[in-house]
């Protein structure tokens, strides 16, 4: 089990022990993207959702994603976050929108799972709340831009 952390020497899964770990800043950028028909982006945009404010409720849940991360991957570690803003833009190329969260914290650990749990969060909601207008929305690109901190020290990925 070589190089995977949350495995211990008989390969039985555990938490990881972070307590020797520097309390360091940490931050993680995560993104994804809901694409949809232009007519279905319109109704978003337009607040004429029958559910409401897409993209306001769709920021709240990614919020509350972030914070509750720990509650729902089993191995990670509940951490007190100091920063979680996620944005939500509306691109007419693809045609839908792209979220985008950033996560911050002091800590023994990173907070990536948070971020992806932030951009996943919005995205689930999003179609949550438009799938009365569309039940074919598709929901990818959902994936780790970068993060700071840490032993591992800052990590970004690559251009795609």
């Amino acid at each position: 089990m070589s190089g995977l952390t949350h495995f211990d020497a008989s390969g039985a899964a555990h938490m990881v022990d972070v307590s020797a770990k520097a309390e360091t800043d940490r931050v993680a950028v995560a993104t994804g993207w809901v694409k949809m028909s232009p007519e279905t982006l319109e109704i978003i945009e337009s607040g004429t959702a029958k559910k409401g404010d897409v993209i306001g409720i769709a920021r709240l849940a990614g919020i509350m994603g972030a914070k509750r991360t720990a509650d729902l991957i089993p191995l990670c570690h509940p951490l007190p976050l100091a920063k979680v803003a996620v944005e939500l833009a509306i691109d007419e190329t693809l045609p839908g929108l792209c979220i985008t969260a950033t996560v911050g914290t002091a800590g023994r650990t990173g907070v990536e799972m948070e971020a992806l749990t932030a951009v996943t969060t919005a995205c689930l909601t999003i179609y949550d709340m438009a799938k009365a207008a569309q039940k074919d929305m598709e929901i990818g690109g959902i994936r780790l831009l970068s993060k700071t901190g840490g032993k591992s020290g800052d990590w970004k990925a690559p251009a795609q």
